[in-house]
């Protein structure tokens, strides 16, 4: 039998890429991405992937063109998925309407920090394509999702390889978007959640019911998925009892309510530890790879200027380095005037040129730091499922305790509340890099699979920022006249929580007023060396791997989030057991990965369709049909059971069993 190329390794060539059609159209999904996550994330406190679903509505429109390519495709995706990624800034920005520094979002200033922060964020990532995308083997599960969406709708591969994969494509993505909907019907459940006394505390066993969740843990492997699990039960069934059973539980206390706020006030701060730790550890261990990837792109840059450019291969010119840097430099400047506003009165006024100073140094050096991090996660578990905010809050710890240095603790209630606001003020210009850097490794991890020219995928980063920057304010703008945020001065009843928002202001405020529970991150600090030295001991050992950064964020993230990602990732295990037995097992594993990118392509197109609804409904609940039943739960456990057992042991499996016959 003849050697034949499988939708993985055919070579995949266009000649069409960043064309003016390619940026308008990612420009018009952008408009519709970003809002519906904006106003999606601060009012239900979620957002979906842009990735996918843009692909899919890409693909659908230039179909209409002979001439199109998976690569362009592929530029389209690129542009939407970084402005809806950028979005993720409302997790910082309502922050200075919260303590009272601004009264509403203004335009140009929110456009500078959006779109300066996004573009470092762009320019830190282009040396980390060569040593976290090309130069490593992380599982990047929302990229391969991604690039094999592309490949099938291109054609990739042999026609029966290829009808069969968009075959099951599109069977799995009818489950996971069928069960979103009866979900949001309430005719199943959302999620399943369990509250139990564990000694002298309390826990809350939860788990989402999202086919998403099983698809990235399939994608992400057995070791992720093992450290996440390790994660969650540290988290959820020591910590979590412990810090329950020292708030005291008596017969009259709400479990669920003292395990919720357990949770979310002290847990999230050890595990925001742990991964501060772990992230530090990562960082030193991948640093040889970064180096040698700002060499090699500097070689690279050397060769073009020497006029031998072309013997480069497409999928390796990235922008030229001197670019880059001259870039992050630039972009510095504009930063240094607009932290220059706030020396112009008030406390900072008494040391302007130390704080501006210093706060651009952080930048700088916590901006390259912090992409690193970022990208190495959206390389664990995905851009959608890295806990960005817990970076968010490590961003805002920092950059406080360079305030302290400055200007001691002792301040009166004005002058506390101006640093406050110049800690949230630089968090979010740090927070558009981390943003960018986790989403853009994601993509350029698509482009690597579908043969994009990085640089040209690189300049398609920087428009997606800039269309996103001008965007996201004009709806924060509306969402704060329309309903306010809460706590914020004349919030009213119908406020939006916007948590994460709150919760970084929250840090900003404990540790310039000096009543930070500094022991809970120490505590995290501990756990994340001990989870570091096993992991050594198992590599050394050639047991395996527990990566330090997913056990944090395993402890970081709600359980209703991460119990899943494990559980999939064991179903992968097992299917792809059973396909190495089969006569084609490349195939079959294949198979396997284009079910598990159904069942993402599923849930995020719902999940723009959702935000749709709420938005032009103003109701959080617009499909209700009934109101919520107690036997939701088991029916919809019952019903997400058997549709993923259907999907792995009878479609999946007789799809990949059968001979092919072209």
């Amino acid at each position: 039998m003849g050697e034949r190329l499988t939708m993985a390794t055919a070579p995949v060539v266009g000649l069409r890429e960043l064309t003016i059609r390619g940026v308008i159209l990612g420009g018009l999904i952008t408009l519709l991405f970003t809002a519906a996550n904006v106003y999606l994330g601060l009012k239900l406190g979620i957002t979906f992937a842009t990735s996918i679903p843009a692909a899919v509505i890409s693909m659908a429109i230039l179909k209409f063109f002979r001439d199109a390519t998976i690569q362009e495709n592929n530029i389209v995706q690129t542009i939407a998925s970084a402005a809806g990624t950028l979005s993720a800034i409302i997790f910082v920005l309502p922050g200075l309407i919260m303590v009272g520094w601004w009264t509403g979002f203004p335009f140009w200033l929110s456009v500078a920090i959006i779109a300066l922060g996004g573009v470092l964020g762009v320019m830190y990532s282009v040396p980390l394509r060569r040593a976290l995308v090309t130069g490593s083997d992380l599982p990047y599960p929302e990229g391969v999702a991604a690039a094999e969406v592309l490949k099938v709708g291109a054609g990739v591969g042999g026609a029966e390889e290829n009808r069969r994969g968009l075959k099951m494509i599109v069977w799995s993505a009818l489950i996971s978007a069928g069960y979103a909907i009866l979900a949001q019907t309430k005719l199943l459940a959302t999620e399943a959640a369990r509250t139990i006394k564990i000694g002298a505390g309390a826990t809350t066993v939860s788990t989402s019911l999202s086919m998403a969740l099983i698809g990235v843990g399939h994608l992400v492997g057995m070791a992720v998925g093992i450290a996440m699990l390790t994660g969650l039960i540290i988290s959820f069934f020591i910590l979590v009892p412990w810090q329950v059973g020292l708030a005291g539980v008596t017969p009259a206390s709400d479990l669920s309510e003292l395990v919720s706020t357990a949770f979310r006030e002290k847990v999230r701060f050890i595990g925001a530890g742990t991964m501060g730790v772990a992230a530090v550890w990562t960082l030193l261990k991948i640093i040889g790879p970064i180096v040698k990837g700002v060499t090699s792109a500097i070689a690279a840059n050397r060769t073009r200027r020497s006029g031998q450019g072309e013997s480069l291969a497409l999928t390796e010119r990235d922008l030229p380095i001197t670019i880059v840097f001259g870039t992050i430099v630039v972009s510095l400047l504009p930063i240094g005037l607009l932290l220059s506003a706030f020396a112009g009165s008030g406390v900072i006024a008494g040391a302007p040129v130390a704080t501006i100073g210093w706060s651009l140094f952080y930048i700088f050096v916590a901006g390259a730091i912090i992409a690193a991090i970022t990208g190495y996660m959206a390389g664990l578990i995905g851009a959608s499922n890295s806990p960005v905010s817990g970076v968010g809050i490590l961003t805002v710890l920092g950059i406080s305790l360079v305030l302290v240095a400055i200007f001691g603790r002792d301040l009166d209630p004005e002058a506390s509340k101006s640093l406050v606001a110049f800690a949230l003020f630089v968090t979010a210009i740090i927070f558009g890099v981390a943003t960018i850097a986790n989403d853009n490794l994601q993509d350029l991890k698509t482009g690597q699979l579908v043969g994009a020219t990085p640089w040209r995928q690189q300049v398609a980063l920087i428009l997606g920022v800039l269309f996103g920057s001008i965007v996201i304010p004009p709806i924060l703008t509306i969402l704060n006249d329309a309903f306010g945020f809460q706590g914020a001065p004349g919030a009213g009843p119908n406020a939006l929580a916007a948590p994460q928002a709150a919760l970084i202001s929250a840090i900003a405020q404990g540790v310039l007023g000096g009543n930070l529970d500094w022991n809970l991150i120490g505590l995290g600090a501990a756990i994340g060396v001990m989870v570091i030295a096993v992991d050594e001991i198992m590599r050394a050992t050639k047991k395996g791997a527990l990566p330090p950064l997913a056990v944090g964020m395993g402890i970081y993230l709600p359980m209703s989030l991460t119990l899943l990602i494990p559980v999939g990732a064991l179903l992968g295990y097992l299917y792809n057991k059973w396909a190495e037995r089969t006569a084609e097992p490349a195939f079959a594993e294949r198979l396997g990965v284009l079910m598990a990118t159904g069942l993402i392509v599923g849930e995020s197109l719902f999940g723009v369709a959702f935000a749709a609804i709420v938005g032009a409904t103003d109701n959080d609940t617009p499909l209700a049909l009934i109101e919520e039943a107690a036997w939701a739960v088991p029916l919809g456990l019952m019903v997400f059971a058997g549709a993923l057992a259907w999907l792995y042991y009878s479609k999946t499996r007789k799809e990949a069993a059968a001979p092919l016959t072209a």
